[in-house]
């Protein structure tokens, strides 16, 4: 488009009526067309000091395959009250007890914005002095963390703003297939803030987290032995590069590196999942982003590994490669203990802000 003329964004009308749902939500009204009901007399609101939002769950939420919430409610939330919650996701469910509050999300931008916006404008629940946990499995940055780390994130990026070609459309295959649009900039990355991701990695940044051998095994073979890739996991500071697809491969490591050295975020990008810019943005709105703290754990690369293709991945072959699975080509067996290395870190400033020493 020629320098000077005016840039027009359409938005689909399903992505604006969303918008707009997540606006009033997040101005803590009803959505637009339904009747408004009295705020909820703040004595009769139940405190919350803790909110976990973790994205999804494998099967049930204790006793079997561990996802992101199992075990957060299993030492937090069994045994609780349960809540559905107005105006989110259908299925969409809060659990409280104590003073520790849980929701799995959804995947995708959309859904954990929208959910976000759900929970935190639920008038049976004060928020106010809070403390929010966006917590989940990533995919690691080849070349800076390995499967098992856990990224306390001081940035989210968001994957989709800008403009991305195609590599076979480029006249040099080889060149970005991303290409920055300053007018997105604002948007486009939410940093968090600085003191509270200092007090965080200060309390977490020396704690013991495990891997297995059978993935030391994979990282060494698939990156030829390399002094990064054999590493112990450990507690990092990163940012989080937030992409609706799943992404995987070297165009598109290199546009998520393109893009945190672009927006000049705080530290380097360390891994790549789903949803933590909307949850940045809905608690944004809300006026908590000073109390929300991102914590993702490595679950697999974003290279494609171990003789993996796209089409062995995602095809339509009949074959089922799922992190959950022992035999999935991109996990090794380190999901389990990710999720214990991901509950061990949030577990200890839990736990610090529930004793009153955080």
């Amino acid at each position: 488009m020629a320098s000077g003329r005016t840039r027009v964004l359409i938005i689909p009308a399903v992505l604006l009526s969303a918008v707009l749902l997540l606006f009033s939500l997040g101005a803590g009204g009803a959505p637009f067309g339904t009747a408004c009901t009295a705020a909820a007399d703040p004595a009769e609101k139940i405190p919350i000091r803790v909110l976990i939002l973790p994205k999804f769950e494998v099967g049930s939420m204790s006793g079997d395959f561990p996802g992101e919430a199992q075990l957060y409610y299993e030492n937090y939330l069994a045994g609780g009250e349960e809540y559905e919650v107005p105006y989110a996701a259908e299925g969409c469910r809060l659990y409280v007890k104590d003073g520790v509050a849980l929701c799995t999300l959804g995947m995708g931008k959309l859904r954990a914005a929208l959910n976000t916006a759900a929970v935190l404008s639920d008038d049976r629940f004060d928020f106010s002095d809070a403390y929010i946990f966006s917590v989940g499995c990533a995919g690691s940055a080849v070349g800076t963390t390995v499967m098992g780390d856990v990224v306390v994130a001081s940035a989210a990026v968001d994957y989709d703003l800008g403009h991305r070609a195609d590599a076979r459309e480029l006249s040099d295959p080889d060149a970005l297939t991303w290409f920055h649009e300053e007018e997105f900039d604002d948007a486009a990355v939410v940093r968090l803030d600085p003191q509270l991701v200092q007090r965080v990695y200060a309390l977490v940044k020396d704690l013991p987290l495990e891997t297995t051998e059978r993935t030391r095994s994979y990282m060494s073979s698939c990156f030829d032995g390399a002094e990064w890739a054999v590493r112990d996991p450990i507690v990092l500071l990163g940012t989080t590069v937030t992409g609706d697809n799943y992404w995987k491969g070297q165009h598109d490591h290199e546009n998520a590196l393109a893009m945190v050295q672009t927006y000049d975020c705080p530290d380097p990008y360390a891994v790549t999942e789903m949803e933590d810019i909307a949850v940045c943005e809905a608690v944004k709105l809300r006026g908590l982003l000073d109390r929300l703290i991102v914590l993702r754990c490595s679950v697999n690369m974003d290279a494609f590994m171990g003789g993996a293709t796209p089409e062995i991945l995602w095809g339509n072959d009949g074959t089922d490669d799922q992190l959950s699975q022992d035999y999935s080509k991109e996990a090794a067996d380190i999901f389990p203990t990710a999720m214990e290395n991901n509950f061990l870190v949030g577990s200890t400033i839990i736990d610090a802000v529930l004793q009153g020493s955080f």
